[in-house]
């Protein structure tokens, strides 16, 4: 059996083992009620789930009594669920079944789940209604002493937590029972020993895949990299499932046993075991394939074969379901996902993943310190070899295990070792998946281990096929075996297996790498490279110098003359080196960022050279005179600015990418380019000097056509045969003047990107690109008119034809009917929106704010999914939108329409002002905005309340001087900014999902009143009063944080207060004349929830300009020798009336909850407390005020712990300041 080390574990078991059970749930019930319905569905689903039910035959309610074999059941189940129902009080049997289920309950610790059917718990509690009327029928026929002892386990058991199904689904609701039994089930279940690290999920997960129905045989995998806990997840399993099952078999290391013993013997410990006491003799496979058939057809069984890895041991053992009764259950561990998938084709495979950080150290922890967490010297070391270990089991227990005992120098003498000795232990594990491989998928692996980790996958298979390898198969191999995965189409592999591959390298040659096939550690090819020692057994090298290793090194000429063999070279990082280099003509893949290299060396014959990869080189000419380079498919020359022209691409037919991004001097483009047949990418981003391209092209392989940038290029070349491949087009920021017509051989262009063309004045017919999804003419500011056939292209979902400052007209009619974004913003000269014709049923947006439009059609009202209106600017605007937005942006519109359902515009005598007199019709309105538009008293009207769906409500700069009362009406409001509104005096009763209300500059303001209910959002509530004097003056901001605590205190949330103020009130215990407070000795305070904060900020002296002050609060945990820190967090002044012009309060709460999971800094490295932790050996908490800017500083600050006992105490009355506080009048 393979060594898959400790993989999973669970919190220690309950004393009550599963192996005690004979049934995981009871279900007690009235069956006259639920029997056939509600109880026959909850009895399905959790047999569904795996859990042994046992459910009372209707035969055994024919007497009186309860039947002893439903007491016997009772004691012999884990837990109960009971269905009360309207009849069940009525029955004397379910009665007799609720004393004994509470009688198991006390005496073995025996779980109830109660589930209220259609009956409330307070209705057996007081057992009033049909409760009372079925004690009165028992009492007629039963003594006192038994009804007695039913109405207490009544009242008992409705106080249990359990489920009520009130107007639920009834599936729904059964589904979320079965979960939580489910779950709780699993916590119970023993374990192979008590080490175990997180075994919950994965158990769960495993058992939803194996999926216990009776009325199937289903087979199962479990499938994983070697020590990932394959084998370990399995026996847990097998021991909590075997005692449902008639016959019992786990096959220990199949593939070990079949190597030495053959097969037979594998078919004999199968019988043997699923039927003991029987002596078998058989000589053959065959024979013993015919006995396991016969005899095991009819037998309800649990297999596991561990460590399969031949299809072989499958047919000999378990090849087809009907060999085994209905319900058995076979799981299979394998390293091999094709074996399992393709060959045997199992009904599911399951994957365990890797352990996380925290499981990952609490196994180390166990393995060296026999405790769930490191000793406090060996944190920072523990987590070193937690990162070594990459989540790996079984390097975990390994390593673990060594380390036990030792000390800190020997743990980090071993962890120095491990970087170049690896643990031969795991290493061998992993190294059985790798010794299974054809040497061909081997030399993949190796190359992946040391090249191409973490590469895209497309790339390195290219790669991978010019030198031979077959990556189409062997690359699949090596995902099937868990050797390697692939994640956003990059290859990736565990840490441990790039180690073991390396490793292999390694062990060939010792002493002298030079002579090993692969180099990639830095110390290994410096040391080939300064003593010139590569040999011909060099077929692939990673030059790093990143990190300046290389700073006085020259490559030399001859530096890779040896290695004849080299087929990939990679240089990271700049490398001075000689003129002329010597190549191998091996070369596959030639990288180098920064080469110095003016050309390619002339003696170089790149025949079999697949990718040349050379950003930001000094090539000037890539080469001179032909060249054989039909296997060249990546040329990358970016940023290669002494590049002038382009080579010679007679001889790359093959080639699929190019990429010439930045190459500013690049003039000459060779005319061979035009015409190649492979071509997918072609990138001449920002190629500023670049004038002209061949006047025909002809790519019929072109997807990628990139031209961004290039600021010369005048003219687009003609389109020539078909170009059916091209999907997106990036003309932006080019002199094009036109278009020509051959743009209609793109039929199948999706993305055309023209912004930024100033000088482009006309666009082709769009009537062949019936494929175009993205038309971007942002800023083409020469563009007078749009051809009309853009107007109804089927595909178009954006339009962007932003500040086209010449655009006059658009085609009178549209009917776009994928369109979902229109942006016409900034076309000053466009004064008509196009006639809606058809059903444009996607458009979302459509932005016209700072056109000249005078009016919208009617057919507007056909965007029945507009959700966004920008008329922001439109000055001359007539008609009205429709009222259905969700959004609608007003601000700086000079004629309001006349309807918003309607919105009414109302003259005054100095300025337009606005009324919204009816709004019940925008109830799907989520954010609006009516900033500075001169609102006046009795402008807003009470039916705001009517906008349900609000979050947002922007009102800054308006006249009024009060809000509707019925404000707090609005459930879903988030967000209330009144800045600037000078004139309001009062707040009303705000809604208690209110997160922020912005009250700067809000110069009249007296009252914001406390909350009447908690607030119910999760975030931190914010009230910002910058320069609200009178606020400060009749309402001071004690009085506002005593009286907003209630609201969040208990509901764990935290709040921030701003409000003009310049002293410290004597209720902060705890005061500092600086910029930073602190709270000592908390170990004495273990029951406090949160504390309250105070700085008082003054205005620099120098009055400097500023706009975007931000002061930020930071807390510091300090224990003996070092000290953690929170997260910091902060508040900007980012507005005018936002500018503190005298001394202002920062008043905060933050919950305790805070500083429950903090993280600990100590030698650079982290660990995660607890609360109960952390408060022991505290010795204080600091909190540090800071600015960040110059028009502010804190001179004083203040905090307080927060107790329960605060929050009965606290008084909102005004609280006088230590010091006589600031007025302002």
């Amino acid at each position: 059996m393979e060594d898959d080390g400790i993989v999973l574990t669970s919190s220690p078991s309950s004393s009550s083992s599963s192996s005690q059970w004979k049934y995981d749930v009871f279900l007690s019930f009235s069956g006259e009620d639920t029997r056939k319905g509600f109880t026959d569905h909850l009895y399905s689903c959790l047999i569904e789930k795996g859990l042994i039910t046992f459910r009372d035959d209707p035969k055994l309610e024919q007497g009186k009594s309860i039947a002893p074999e439903l007491l016997k059941a009772i004691g012999g189940s884990w837990c109960s669920i009971i269905v009360f129902s309207k009849t069940y009080a009525f029955s004397s049997w379910c009665l007799d079944e609720l004393v004994e289920i509470l009688k198991q309950k006390k005496e073995s610790g025996h779980e109830i789940y109660p589930v209220f059917y259609d009956v409330e718990p307070r209705e057996l509690r007081k057992q009033e209604g049909s409760v009372e009327e079925a004690f009165a029928e028992h009492e007629k026929r039963y003594n006192q002493d038994k009804t007695r002892r039913w109405r207490d386990a009544l009242l008992e058991a409705s106080c249990i937590t359990g489920w009520e199904l009130k107007d639920r689904y009834e599936s729904e609701f059964i589904q979320d029972v079965v979960r939580v039994i489910s779950k709780k089930l699993c916590q119970t279940y023993p374990s192979v020993r008590n080490d175990l690290i997180g075994i919950n999920s994965r158990l769960v997960e495993l058992r939803d895949k194996i999926c216990f129905r009776k009325d199937d045989v289903r087979i199962v995998g479990i499938c994983g990299m070697g020590g990932i806990g394959k084998t370990t997840l399995a026996r847990v399993v097998y021991n909590q499932m075997s005692g449902y099952f008639e016959g019992k078999c786990f096959l220990a290391d199949v593939r070990e046993v079949a190597m030495k013993s053959g097969l037979l013997s594998l078919q004999k410990q199968l019988l043997s075991l699923l039927l003991p006491g029987q002596d078998f003799q058989f000589f053959s496979v065959e024979d013993g394939i015919e006995i396991i058939r016969r005899r095991l057809r009819h037998k309800m069984v649990l297999v596991v074969i561990d460590d399969a890895d031949n299809m072989q041991h499958f047919k000999c053992l378990v090849e087809k379901r009907d060999w085994f009764g209905l319900g058995s259950r076979i799981i299979i561990t394998s390293r091999d996902e094709h074996l399992l998938l393709h060959s045997y084709e199992v009904d599911d495979v399951y994957k365990p993943t890797t352990l996380d950080d925290s499981e990952a150290l609490q196994l180390l922890s166990l393995k060296a310190f026999k405790s769930d967490r490191p000793k406090d010297d060996f944190i920072s070391l523990s987590e070193s070899v937690v990162e070594y270990a990459s989540g790996l089991p079984l390097a975990l227990e390994v390593l673990g295990s060594f380390l036990c005992g030792r000390g800190a120098a020997q743990w980090r003498s071993a962890i120095d070792r491990l970087k170049s000795e690896p643990n031969n232990r795991i290493l061998n594990c992993l190294q059985i998946s790798f010794d299974g491989l054809t040497d061909t998928e081997k030399n993949i692996f190796l190359d992946i281990a040391h090249f191409f980790k973490g590469r895209d996958r497309d790339f390195v298979k290219k790669i991978l096929d010019g030198c031979g390898y077959y990556p189409d198969i062997g690359l699949d191999v090596l995902i099937e075996r868990s050797l390697v995965i692939v994640k956003y189409n990059k290859i990736w592999m565990h840490d441990l297996l790039q180690e073991m591959g390396r490793n292999i390298v390694r062990q060939k040659s010792l002493d002298e790498p030079g002579k090993r096939c692969r180099l990639s550690e830095d110390s290994d090819v410096y040391q080939v490279l300064t003593q010139n020692s590569g040999t011909e057994a060099i077929e692939g090298m990673v030059i790093n110098n990143t990190i300046g290793v290389y700073k006085t090194f020259t490559l030399r000429a001859d530096a890779f003359l040896k290695m004849r063999k080299l087929r990939l070279l990679m240089v990271h990082g700049l490398l001075k080196a000689c003129d002329h280099i010597y190549l191998s003509n091996e070369l596959r893949l030639f990288e180098w960022l920064g080469c110095p290299l003016k050309s390619l060396p002339w003696d170089f014959q790149p025949d079999n050279l697949v990718a040349l990869l050379l950003p930001n080189s000094c090539i000037k000419q890539l080469w001179n005179g032909d060249r054989h380079l039909n296997k060249l498919k990546f040329l990358d020359l970016q940023g290669s600015r002494k590049l002038i022209r382009t080579p010679d691409f007679t001889t790359t037919e093959n080639l699929e990418s190019l990429n010439l991004t930045g190459c500013t001097n690049l003039v000459h483009v060779h005319p061979s380019i035009a015409f190649l047949p492979k071509l997918k990418l072609l990138n001449f981003r920002n190629c500023i000097s670049l004038r002209s391209l061949p006047t025909k092209i002809r790519m019929q392989s072109l997807e990628t056509f990139i031209l961004s940038g290039c600021s010369n290029l005048r003219r687009f070349p003609e389109i020539t045969g078909e170009m059916e491949c091209l999907l997106e087009l990036y003309l932006d920021g080019t002199s094009i003047k036109e278009l020509t017509s051959s743009f209609g051989h793109l039929s199948n262009l999706k993305v055309l990107n023209l912004s930024g063309c100033s000088e482009l004045e006309n666009l082709p017919d769009f009537r062949m690109m019936e494929n175009l999804e993205s038309l971007n003419l942002e800023g083409c500011t020469s563009l007078a008119h749009v051809h009309p056939s853009i107007a109804f292209s089927p595909k178009l979902k954006l339009l962007n034809l932003r500040n086209c400052k010449s655009l006059k007209s658009l085609p009178t009619k549209i009917g776009m009917e994928s369109l979902e974004i229109l942006i016409l913003s900034g076309c000053k000269n466009l004064q008509r929106f196009p006639e809606i014709t058809g059903k444009m049923e996607h458009l979302l947006e459509v932005h016209l704010d700072g056109t000249s439009m005078e009016e919208l059609p009617s057919s507007v009202g056909n965007l029945s999914s507009l959700k966004v209106l920008d008329l922001s600017g439109c000055s001359v605007l007539e008609d009205s939108p429709p009222s259905f937005l969700q959004w609608i942006y007003r601000k700086g519109c000079g004629v309001l329409l006349s309807s918003l359902n309607p919105m009414l515009l109302k003259k005054s005598l100095n300025s337009m002002a606005l009324k919204l007199p009816r709004l019940s019709s925008l109830s799907s309105l989520r954010e609006l905005n009516i900033s500075d538009r001169n609102l006046c008293e009795g402008a807003l009207p009470s039916a705001i309340c009517c906008l349900s769906s609000l979050v947002t409500l922007i009102l800054k700069d308006n006249n009024f001087v009060s809000l509707p009362t019925n404000l707090c009406q609005l459930p879903k409001l988030y967000l209330l900014e009144l800045g600037g509104c000078k004139k309001l005096e009062t707040l009303p009763q705000l809604p208690s999902s209110i997160i922020a209300v912005g009250l700067d500059g809000c110069a009249s303001l007296e009252i914001v009143p406390n909350p009447t209910k908690a607030y119910t959002a999760s975030y931190t509530i914010h009230y910002y009063g910058v320069n609200c004097f009178k606020l400060a003056a009749n309402d001071n901001a004690l009085r506002m944080l005593k009286g907003h605590l209630k609201a969040v205190a208990n509901a764990r949330q935290e709040f921030d207060i701003v409000i003009p103020g310049s002293e410290i009130f004597e209720w902060f215990s705890h005061q500092s004349e600086e910029c930073s407070v602190m709270i000592p000795n908390l170990q004495n305070d273990i029951q406090w929830m949160g504390f309250a904060l105070c700085c008082a900020l003054v205005p620099a002296s120098n009055n400097v300009a500023w706009r975007r002050e931000q002061i930020s609060c930071t807390i510091k945990i300090h224990f003996e020798g070092f000290t953690c820190r929170t997260p910091t967090a902060g508040y900007y002044f980012k507005s005018k009336s936002g500018q503190i012009s005298e001394d202002h309060l920062w008043l905060r709460y933050l919950h305790r909850d805070i500083l429950d999971n903090i993280l600990k800094h100590k030698s650079g490295q982290y660990e995660i407390l607890r609360s109960g932790d952390w408060i022991r050996s505290c010795i204080g908490i600091e909190i540090l005020f800071e600015t960040l800017g110059i028009g502010t500083k804190v001179n004083k600050c203040g905090a307080r712990l927060v107790f329960p006992s605060d929050l009965e105490d606290l008084d909102p009355t005004m609280e006088q300041p230590s010091k006589k506080r600031k007025r302002h009048d």
